[in-house]
């Protein structure tokens, strides 16, 4: 047998290019070098963008680009390009608002064909080889689009234009200057209230996707408004989404979405951005209720991320496959007598029963763990077994399971390290710390805080977006820079060092700098430094993730509160205002637009702890606001002596509160006004605001 061939992405560092580094596709990663040979040689570009662990982008890649016909097609009559979506999401945004426009749906395996000036005139998704699910085939759409080329190249490149004036003004049109009221905060419950599904818990129908930033804004509005509707709302889906076969039920964490309503079948790749999220939002509902089974799924989450997602660096990795040995979700899946052989006959069929483990299978034959039909107690009650007995069982029977699970092949693991997912979850391990009162969690965001620090940065500064194999690239994005300061100031907040707030204030005024619209207000996706493509878009939509313009709006309110920076506290209002149209004309599409929104017209607090950080009454009246949820209030501790002079030089409203006698002293200050200060712990715990 012949060695096989590599081609150019040998070179890449990027998982999803070292993917197809040896297809018989000649492919190019995005460079002038590959432009320029379009040019020279008048062919079109073939532009294919995915990422490492896209189930349909390994469907594709078998059927078309490890397929020699399709190969010598694409190298005949075609540049083509590969492009790691989350390498470069400045391309994939611009490129997949232009499959929208086109066909009215979006997705990965994202396909464009480009003229050799980058201008696109035809796109889709995933494309079989052959026509089959009354889709083209990879066959046919290349022979035509071949065709028309060799016929009327410039007709093509008249096409092309069109388009990009029309994705141009579409990427713009959400952007309209305005004032938002807190009446836009009520229409967002009413909103999100009409689309609840109140038999499964989350919005709309399948497929479900936990857009766990909308769940942190109902927990706002509960805090702001007592409404019990909005707590209802985020506990039910929060108990379905755990309950359901989108959390690994044996080894901890969430997959991506549910192919369903009921969130049984989840789409099963693990992206540490959405275990990130949902853990901060479990986080809040465990401060909101007070309920232990949240701070349990929390941890568990926590317990995935540290054993299979960080990096010996202390950085976590991006993602893992949804595919083993070429299937969707066979590392997951089970049957009943594999249960049996692992626990035995009577421990198996007890496991089983609890879990929806059956012969027929709930998932192409097998089974998906999940508790959708029960929980443990009913389950107990039922069976006539103490809880605590079955909850130590059900421990006892997961260990096993698991250990099994793990001799089995696993998925692949991209294990690049994201700048901007990296920020989520050092804010989601810092609230997780304060809340559960685990000073690891702080250390690991803390440790997350410095690899990035130093590994991702310039020496001149600048925000670098991936890391892998030693090496940092690309220019950061506005998401790279908003998540991060969110992590920043989060954990100043649960650590109290300031190197962490001085670097969001530093990384937050360069984002201005470099993202910064002067004419139109907000960020723009990629920097003034970077390179320009076809369109310059910003980016307000909260999808998978909230938007980079809504991460920045709310930190810079937070910033300006805590430095007295009259020209931040103007820039955070602009950010606001400059995409008030957007927000007010669907505001459920913005949940952390309207959390910053919230800030705003709350009775945002002033906290500062005075005292000795060393002297355990200090720490007890850290806890005591740390636990609680206060999501419009700045915890700050102002040390005595050189530490303190540095606190006040960053944080100027410290000035004039000292521990008082030198002991530990509590100042709450509330829409301007600060209330007497505070020795008694138990007077800090009742004041009206703490509680």
């Amino acid at each position: 047998m012949s060695e096989r061939k590599s081609n150019a992405l040998i070179n890449e560092k990027s998982p999803y290019l070292l993917q197809h580094a040896y297809n018989p596709v000649d492919w190019f990663s995005w460079s002038e070098e590959a432009f320029e040979k379009a040019k020279q040689e008048n062919k079109p570009i073939f532009l294919s963008i995915g990422y490492s662990t896209c189930h349909w982008c390994h469907v594709m890649s078998h059927e078309s680009f490890e397929d020699q016909t399709i190969a010598d097609m694409l190298n005949k009559d075609f540049i083509s390009i590969k492009v790691d979506r989350e390498e470069r999401p400045d391309i994939d945004h611009i490129y997949m608002a232009v499959c929208q426009a086109m066909t009215g749906q979006g997705g990965w395996p994202l396909t464009v064909f480009l003229t050799p000036e980058k201008k696109p005139f035809f796109a889709g998704t995933y494309f079989p080889r052959s026509r089959k699910y009354n889709r083209a085939g990879m066959v046919e759409v290349l022979a035509q689009l071949t065709g028309k080329w060799r016929e009327d190249a410039n007709r093509v490149r008249e096409v092309g234009e069109q388009i990009i004036q029309e994705t141009t003004a579409r990427l713009l049109e959400h952007q309209s200057v305005g004032e938002l009221s807190e009446e836009t905060l009520h229409e967002a419950f009413r909103l999100y209230e009409s689309s609840f599904d109140p038999e499964f818990g989350g919005f709309g129908s399948a497929p479900k996707f936990p857009t766990s930033h909308n769940l942190s804004f109902l927990l706002r509005y509960y805090k702001k408004t007592g409404n019990e509707r909005s707590l209802e709302m985020v506990e039910k889906t929060l108990d379905a989404m755990h309950r359901g076969g989108m959390y690994d039920h044996i080894g901890f964490g969430f997959s991506r979405y549910s192919v369903d309503s009921q969130w049984l079948v989840p789409h099963f790749e693990k992206m540490l951005y959405d275990n990130a999220l949902l853990l901060m939002t479990y986080v809040e509902a465990y401060q909101v209720t007070d309920k232990a089974k949240y701070a349990e799924v929390a941890e568990q989450i926590i317990t995935y991320v540290f054993r299979d997602m960080t990096d010996v660096g202390g950085a976590f990795y991006s993602a893992e496959d949804a595919d083993s040995e070429g299937e969707e979700g066979k590392f997951y899946v089970w049957t009943p007598d594999e249960v049996e052989l692992v626990l035995g006959i009577e421990e198996g069929d007890l496991i089983s029963e609890l879990f929806d483990i059956t012969e027929a299978g709930n998932f192409e034959g097998h089974n998906i763990p999940n508790l959708i039909q029960t929980t443990p107690a009913s389950f107990a009650k039922r069976k006539q077994i103490p809880l605590d007995q079955l909850k130590h069982r059900m421990e006892e029977a997961r260990v096993k399971l698991f250990e099994h699970r793990e001799k089995r092949i696993h998925p692949g693991k991209d294990d690049k390290i994201l700048t901007a997912w990296n920020g989520l979850m050092i804010a989601a391990l810092s609230k997780a710390a304060r809340a559960l009162d685990k000073p690891a969690y702080a250390e690991a965001a803390a440790k997350a805080a410095d690899f990035l620090l130093r590994e991702l940065r310039r020496e001149d500064g600048r925000l670098l977006a991936r890391y892998r194999d030693g090496e940092a690239a690309f220019p950061g994005y506005v998401d790279d820079y908003a998540f991060l300061v969110w992590g920043l100031i989060e954990l100043y907040e649960t650590t109290f060092e300031l190197r962490y707030l001085r670097d969001a204030v530093q990384l937050n005024a360069e984002m201005l700098r470099l993202f910064g619209d002067e004419e139109k207000g907000g960020l723009f996706f990629y920097g003034s430094d970077a390179e320009q493509l076809l369109t310059r878009p910003k980016e307000i939509y909260d999808g998978s993730m909230p938007s980079g313009n809504a991460a920045a709006a709310l930190n810079m309110q937070r910033l300006a509160k805590l430095t007295y920076d009259a020209k931040l506290s103007q820039a955070a209002d602009e950010q606001l205002q400059a995409f008030a149209g957007a927000v007010a004309s669907y505001p459920p599409g913005h949940a952390l637009m309207l959390a910053a929104l919230d800030f705003v017209y709350s009775e945002a607090s002033e906290i500062v702890i005075a005292g000795d950080p060393a002297k355990p009454e200090t720490q007890h009246m850290l806890r005591a606001v740390q636990r609680q949820f206060l999501p419009n209030a700045l915890l700050i501790l102002h040390p005595p002596g050189a530490a303190g002079e540095e606190v006040r030089k960053l944080i100027p409203l410290v000035q004039d509160k000292l521990p008082l006698g030198g002991r530990a002293t509590a100042y709450v200050c509330q829409n301007f006004a600060c209330q007497a200060p505070t020795q008694d712990l138990e007077d800090l715990e009742n004041l009206s605001y703490i509680r």
